[in-house]
Order: structure tokens, then sequence, then C-alpha cells
């Protein structure tokens, strides 16, 4: 793998997971000791509607909404979904014994994660088509020609788009999860502490 893919893909993708971490437990820590860990019991709230705004980006890409650039929206939906996914992490740290929850989340994190990784493979993909493409065309091949030659590279570029076969019945799995979540608690909550 070369340095540059390294530090230009990975690197940045690992520290902001590190960041995450790393703000996760300095959040749980503090609420801890300021003797505040109420706070994180409702920190789900906000946590889910925040990730809920950030499918406008779906909304964006699909073309229902027409207003703003699509590179725009998939930023928001990256740092939406990443502080929304810090609110939710601190919130599930005070249920270590509720198995919903703890479903919810491992399937939230997978959400992250499936689509970080095919964000990343799709780019890359996309990136090496594009450089053989004006590598051949630089050579002084046709449009034709350099259409045949880079056929198989094209057909990678189209089947890297299937990977949100696995990112959307993830995505839809943890909807289910949550919204199970979010129903017991309604039942079972006492609404009176």
């Amino acid at each position: 793998m070369k340095r540059s893919v390294i530090i230009k893909d990975i690197l940045p993708f690992l520290c902001w997971f590190v960041l995450l971490v790393i703000s996760v437990a300095s959040i749980d820590y503090l609420l801890h000791q300021m003797d505040l860990v109420w706070i994180g019991k409702y920190l789900g709230i906000p946590g889910i509607f925040i990730l809920a705004v950030s499918f406008i980006y779906s909304v964006r890409k699909r073309k229902i909404i027409e207003v703003g650039s699509l590179k725009l929206f998939l930023s928001l939906h990256v740092s939406l979904a990443w502080i929304g996914t810090l609110f939710i992490m601190v919130h599930a740290g005070i249920h270590f014994n509720a198995v919903l929850p703890w479903s919810a989340f491992i399937l939230m994190l997978l959400v992250v994660i499936s689509g970080l990784v095919g964000r990343y493979l799709l780019n890359e993909a996309k990136n090496t088509l594009r450089i053989k493409y004006e590598y051949l065309l630089n050579q002084g091949y046709s449009k034709e020609e350099i259409e045949k030659k880079a056929f198989l590279d094209a057909l990678t570029v189209k089947s890297m788009t299937k990977w949100r076969f696995v990112h959307k019945p993830i995505t839809l799995l943890f909807s289910i999860s949550v919204a199970l979540h979010i129903i017991t608690i309604l039942m079972f909550w006492s609404w009176f502490q």
C-alpha cells in the first residue's frame, strides 16, 4: 500500500475514529466525576435527532430537494453523523445491561464503518479509473480506445457502487432497533423519577 494512500485516506479515518473514542471516554469520565451521569441518559434524544438530520444527504442525492451542492450535503452528513454518534455513544455508556440499546449501538457502529469503508473504496476505484483515463489520453489513445481499455476498470467502479446493498440493510436494521428501543423506553420508563 502506498504511503500517500495511508496518509491521505486511512490516517484521517483513524484520527477521526480515535478522536471519537477519546471524546466519548472523556465526556463519560467528566459526567461521572461531576456526578452528572443522568445527562448521558438524555443524550440519545439529540443524538438520534442529529443522525436523522444527517439523512438530508440521501434526500439531496435522490434529487428530492435540489438546493445546494451534493458535496456540501455529503460533508454535512459526515459531520452530523459523527456528532450524533458521539452523543449516542455517551448515551449507550450508561446502559451496560440492556440488550436492545447495545444491539442498536453495535448496528450504528456497523453503519458508520460500512459507510466509511464504502466511501473509501468507491473513491479509490473512481480515482484509479480517472488516472488510467488521463494516462491513456496523454498517450494519444482515442476516446473509443480508452473506453475499451478502461472497460474493466469502469465495471469495477460500477460494481463498487453495490456496497450500498450492504450499507442500506444495516442502516434499516439500525433504524428498526432504534425504533424498538424508543418504544420500549416509552413503555417502561418511569416518567416521574
